[in-house]
């Protein structure tokens, strides 16, 4: 495969997830429309719940999405960044937070057009928020890859002084 066709496979799950971002932000998943089976959902699970607390826990669901989508957004957006090279850099976590961040107020500017969505300046921040949760998160997940690596390195140096010194 040739280098292009590595750079698509590279962006193709990113792209993939920032288009069904976008069709999350039409009428289908508006407050409206997921109210209609989030809140029986919630009143079934918590049957003696006020229509407040009901209502309150479905913004805390929706939000939570927020949270979620842009959060995987951002790992597949430094996946594509990196281009298949091991490891993390301060430099693509960078870029896929910029991109991440772009798409997010960009997505809110399309909401504003959408009738039955609002467009928030807060839920551009959540997002990004989350994109920049995503990339600490990798950072500490390959930060703690090298650390044992180093260890099982260490240790197999060590086995190997013991074998050729014959020493326990």
């Amino acid at each position: 495969m040739g280098r292009a066709g590595q750079r698509f496979l590279a962006w193709a799950p990113a792209i993939g997830w920032a288009i069904l971002i976008f069709w999350g932000s039409t009428d289908a998943l508006s407050t409206e429309q997921t109210s209609r089976f989030i809140i029986p959902f919630l009143h079934w699970l918590l049957p003696h719940a006020s229509p407040t607390l009901l209502n309150e826990l479905h913004d805390f669901i929706r939000k939570a999405g927020h949270f979620s989508e842009y959060f995987v957004f951002s790992l597949l957006l430094v996946h594509a960044v990196r281009g298949g090279k091991p490891g993390w850099s301060i430099r693509w976590a960078i870029i896929a937070l910029i991109i991440a961040a772009g798409y997010s107020a960009s997505d809110e500017f399309h909401q504003w057009f959408v009738p039955g969505r609002g467009s928030s300046p807060w839920d551009s921040l959540l997002d990004t928020s989350s994109a920049a949760t995503a990339q600490f998160v990798f950072w500490a997940l390959v930060r703690n890859q090298r650390t044992i690596e180093t260890v099982e390195n260490a240790d197999r140096s060590i086995r190997i002084r013991r074998d050729r010194t014959g020493s326990k």
